[in-house]
């Protein structure tokens, strides 16, 4: 199956939703090319950066599933 590289931005607003997070990342592991996470205390929220390459509906599902937690937002971007 094509695969595509993509970059996921999310940001957490809601700390009860990291370890929910953590653990869907960690399922789609085999995908994840990188991980950026960055605490940003002034405004009580953290941002991560994940660079992945898989077919697209499988970072479409991923996508999905982050956008579902509470307070957790999230946008992708793919390669052409």
């Amino acid at each position: 199956m094509e695969t595509r590289v993509a970059v996921m931005s999310i940001i957490v607003e809601n700390t009860t939703s990291v370890e929910t997070l953590n653990n869907i990342l960690h399922e789609y592991r085999e995908n994840i090319i990188g991980r950026m996470g960055l605490p940003y205390k002034p405004k009580h929220i953290n941002i991560i950066s994940i660079a992945l390459d898989a077919p697209q509906d499988v970072i479409s599902a991923l996508s999905g599933r982050i956008g579902n937690l509470e307070g957790v937002s999230v946008k992708t971007a793919f390669s052409k």
